[in-house]
């Protein structure tokens, strides 16, 4: 049973929205009137409160079975779709399950039965061929991004999870890719197209050419790394193991960074993603898993250390930087004898000679055995950090609270000088170890 109901204008009150952007106000209106709809807009649009606002006005709160399931292509977007929703504080019951974790967590979070159940297809098919619950009432089906979960293989585990809604009514689709034909098995009768992906917005992406004189990359990326200085910033490669290669020589040449990628264990992927969100690590080295999907700021600049060989990933990587209003690089590492494919057009060769005056890392992130669940806020967590870590407001840094644990950013200097003084202290009821992550 949900709790207190809000409605659309609380809800963007405590999201801290003043206005929505026009493809969300015709999404939202749509949405409430069509059954069939199909959303294109660019990466970085607001797709996903786009949809899960006229979502919860679907629902009813008198009903305690799933009512709307959201299937995406990975385990970080379910993540980030779970925290949006969390975020807006419905009063609805909200969980995300997916690949990479326990069932049996899974079991324990689903005993009481969400209103909205988001996940990947595979793991989703998992709890619906085992009747774990009743999908009686699941009126509304979302496939976020579900280009790519036709592109990653899940056709048929999303064929096997359609085949057993009886009772939908309601079907949205959404990508940031245009032209993609969606399968019969999803029933998808005379949708309602909305698409944005052609919006005449003044793109403020630079496209700049790095020309490597060797044929192996590494030593140039060195160098644009010295020319850029301290940005955040992401390194694309296209396989797992060339970021291992990449990565190592990093580590050689002593460059703060961290990998994301998706033969990496998922408790890995997601502490990668906190220290590079909270400034511990500035650079990303990753596949295309990265290009959408995960829970990211807003990049200065990203780098293809590999050439994307298609247009929709050089789109999505480059996505990644000057969204919005906001300006950006991409900057394209070309080896020596390489020819730049036929859809990457206007880049200009630049030189790199110049060296930016990078600043050096100065933060270290702190994990912290305690979280939501122990109804620990992050408050406490920075009560603590003041009080008896004697920190000043501007030595603690972004805290990242999750349902069993928590992350700080702490200035680097004093980390383990923090872990020592702190550790096995008291956060609320629970005694709580801290440790360097």
């Amino acid at each position: 049973m949900a709790n207190t109901i809000k409605n659309q204008e609380d809800i963007l009150a405590k999201l801290n929205i003043q206005v929505l952007n026009p493809m969300q106000e015709e999404a939202i209106s749509v949405i409430e009137h069509k059954k069939n709809i199909v959303l294109l807009s660019p990466t970085g649009t607001g797709k996903t409160l786009a949809f899960l606002l006229p979502l919860l006005e679907t629902l009813a709160n008198a009903n305690e079975e799933i009512q709307a399931l959201i299937i995406v292509p990975s385990r970080e977007l379910a993540i980030q779709i779970e925290q949006v929703l969390r975020a807006m504080g419905s009063g609805y019951k909200v969980n995300a399950v997916y690949g990479g974790r326990p069932i049996s967590k899974d079991k324990i979070e689903l005993k009481h039965t969400p209103a909205i159940l988001i996940g990947t297809p595979g793991r989703i098919l998992d709890h619906f061929n085992k009747d774990r619950f009743s999908k009686t009432s699941i009126k509304t089906l979302i496939l976020d991004e579900f280009d790519k979960s036709l592109e990653n293989g899940f056709e048929e585990e999303m064929k096997g999870i359609i085949n057993q809604l009886p009772s939908l009514n309601k079907r949205i689709l959404t990508s940031a890719t245009q032209g993609v034909s969606i399968p019969k098995f999803v029933q998808l009768d005379q949708p309602h197209i909305i698409n944005y992906l052609n919006e005449k917005t003044v793109s403020k992406l630079v496209l700049q050419t790095v020309v490597s004189p060797d044929k192996s990359k590494l030593k140039t990326l060195l160098n644009l790394l010295a020319y850029i200085g301290a940005e955040p910033g992401i390194v694309f490669c296209n396989l797992k193991e060339s970021i291992a290669g990449v990565s190592s020589f990093l580590e050689r040449n002593h460059i703060s960074h961290v990998c994301f990628s998706g033969g990496m264990e998922q408790k890995d992927r997601e502490r990668a993603l906190i220290k590079f969100r909270n400034g511990t690590c500035q650079l990303l080295v990753a596949t295309d898993l990265a290009a959408r999907g995960i829970d990211i700021p807003e990049m200065k600049y990203i780098i293809h250390y590999e050439l994307p060989r298609h247009e929709e990933e050089f789109i999505h990587r480059n996505g990644r930087t000057a969204r919005v209003n906001a300006k950006g690089t991409a900057y394209i590492l070309q080896g020596k004898d390489e020819s730049l494919p036929e859809f990457i057009k206007g880049a200009k060769t630049i030189s790199i000679a110049k060296k930016a005056v990078t600043k050096p890392q100065y933060w270290e992130t702190l994990f912290i055995s305690g979280g939501r669940k122990d109804k620990i806020s992050k408050g406490d967590i920075a009560g603590l950090f003041f009080k008896q870590g004697g920190l000043h407001k501007d030595q603690l840094g972004v805290i990242e609270l999750k349902q069993d644990c928590a992350f700080v950013a702490v200035p680097l200097s004093i980390a383990d000088e923090l872990v020592e003084k702190l550790s096995n202290s008291r956060l609320k009821k629970k005694k709580v170890r801290i440790s360097v992550l």
